[in-house]
């Protein structure tokens, strides 16, 4: 018989956009730091329309800057809430110039950088809202994710 070995976790990594589907993904990635005595990480996930805008110089800085303190905030508040140690960051979800950059291998390069043992990833109704850039990468992540990964 195999010996079961603990799951041992210092890191989650809960990438997130604008959805309330995120808030819960939050609150699970801060509900499984605080068992296992880790830290989360936030990403939150920039959609096409808003890269292109960058890109084109055309973005709305005030409503970017506003909807990334807006997803600050409620995970501070979370994270907090739990006592648990948050750390944050941005990546862009597409590129024009990177065919292969998706919010699937977005979400999956972050976790290697930031050496996540744990995702939670946000499994999201496909509105079209164009804020929603994470609702076709739950799949891809749980697919190809060399981490456990939890979509709620």
């Amino acid at each position: 018989m195999t010996e079961r070995r603990p799951l041992s976790v210092d890191l989650v990594l809960a990438p997130v956009d604008t959805s309330d589907e995120s808030d819960d993904a939050v609150a699970h990635a801060v509900a499984i730091a605080a068992k296992y005595d880790a830290t989360v990480h936030v990403v939150h996930v920039l959609g096409e329309d808003v890269v292109r805008a960058i890109e084109d110089g055309v973005v709305d800085d005030a409503q970017v800057a506003a909807d990334g303190e807006a997803i600050t905030e409620t995970a501070a508040r979370i994270a907090a809430e739990h006592d648990v140690p948050l750390s944050t960051s941005v990546a862009y979800g597409f590129s024009t110039k990177m065919k292969l950059r998706h919010p699937g291998s977005v979400v999956l390069d972050t976790a290697d950088e930031v050496d996540a043992d744990f995702l939670v990833v946000p499994r999201e109704p496909i509105s079209g809202d164009p804020g929603e850039v994470l609702a076709k990468a739950a799949e891809y992540v749980l697919l190809y994710a060399s981490q456990p990964v939890l979509s709620v």
